[in-house]
């Protein structure tokens, strides 16, 4: 299942979801090609969509989550990958 959580990220002057796929990671790769996220959206487990693109996912498909039940979803299907933690 395609999932995606609420716009709340700001960056670059916009608010940013997040969508994953609670099954594959060529799951949210066909998803979002064939639904005009590019490539260089992919951040080590999910897509960076801009706020303006939100409805569209929805209508497509995608599940309105919040970001809390997209992780735990992420992590439920072993598909989390977190950032390294920084060396100190």
């Amino acid at each position: 299942m395609i999932l995606i959580d609420p716009p709340a990220v700001a960056r670059w002057d916009r608010l940013w979801s997040h969508l994953a796929s609670d099954t594959s990671y060529d799951e949210a790769h066909a998803f979002a090609a064939a639904h005009g996220i590019p490539a260089r959206g992919w951040d080590r487990d999910h897509y960076d969509v801009p706020e303006d693109h939100y409805d569209a996912m929805v209508a497509a498909g995608a599940v309105p989550v919040s970001s809390r039940d997209l992780v735990a979803a992420l992590r439920a299907a072993g598909l989390r990958r977190p950032k390294p933690m920084p060396r100190g």
